[in-house]
């Protein structure tokens, strides 16, 4: 037995879990969005903020199809990684007294979110294809799109500004 999981025996059950895994990452992203976005001083780094965070609505609707597609429980499991990464992010948010370094720590932690996400999506699209899911595949791959573009607009903020006012 796992220590945050039951057994996994078979690539369906790592499928499903990871599913969980990431409906529950989504989860607490969607919770934690605002106090970035209450934080944030930058108009466009508000205004992404916000609109990823509608995305991210998308993201869990999108999930709980995939659940159902494959005859499992929409429900989460806990994530020690993106907690971890949530945690850091406030830590960090809150020690940061210059208003231009915090909008560069928060395009720092989002992406460090993004990148989480990346990662848990682009596997699942993969074992959904291994699994003969293309049903499921598809629309993990839609969070997976939208995941990569916030990360580059995340990116293009940062290059187009927000860095070099922090500096």
């Amino acid at each position: 037995m796992g220590l945050f999981s039951k057994d996994i025996k078979t690539m369906d059950d790592l499928f499903v879990h990871t599913l969980q895994d990431i409906y529950y990452a989504e989860k607490q992203i969607h919770k934690s969005l605002p106090k970035m976005i209450e934080k944030a001083t930058d108009t466009q780094l508000k205004q992404g903020l916000t609109a990823h965070r509608s995305e991210t609505e998308g993201h869990i609707k999108r999930l709980e199809q995939v659940f159902k597609l494959h005859g499992a429980e929409a429900k989460g499991v806990d994530c020690p990684a993106i907690d971890g990464i949530l945690e850091e992010a406030d830590e960090v948010l809150g020690e940061v007294a210059d208003k231009q370094v915090v909008d560069a720590a928060i395009i720092a932690c989002a992406q460090a979110v993004e990148h989480y996400e990346i990662t848990r999506y682009g596997t699942l699209v993969a074992w959904a294809k291994q699994l003969g899911r293309n049903d499921c595949a598809t629309l993990l791959q839609q969070n997976l799109d939208e995941e990569f573009a916030a990360d580059k607009k995340l990116s293009k903020l940062a290059e187009s500004g927000i860095n070099r006012k922090a500096a």
